[in-house]
């Protein structure tokens, strides 16, 4: 079976903060932030949740080193497909408001 590729991923030299402000603002610029949490049993991991052009959106910002964070975006329709699109999109408008 072929690896499907369901989100998109972007590195950058910046603090998580920055990065998590950045994504806050994306979201709630192009639709609702419905939440923002931590991942269980870590608090490296910053994840939103929103709805966008009705697609469910989820979006973690994760330090990968000492000067890198990584960002991931993944979209899902109404029938759980995923839209590429929209995620490489927000993860575009992540990059240039940083």
């Amino acid at each position: 079976m072929p690896f499907v590729k369901d989100r998109i991923e972007g590195r950058y030299e910046r603090p998580p903060a920055q990065i998590y402000d950045a994504a806050k603002a994306v979201l709630t610029f192009n639709g609702t932030l419905l939440r923002e949490s931590t991942i269980l049993g870590t608090n490296n991991v910053l994840t939103l949740t929103a709805k966008v052009n009705q697609r469910d959106v989820w979006v973690s910002v994760e330090p990968v080193d000492a000067k890198v964070t990584s960002v991931t975006v993944q979209a899902r329709t109404k029938m759980g497909g995923t839209d590429l699109m929209l995620c490489h999109e927000l993860e575009k408008q992540i990059a240039l408001k940083l």
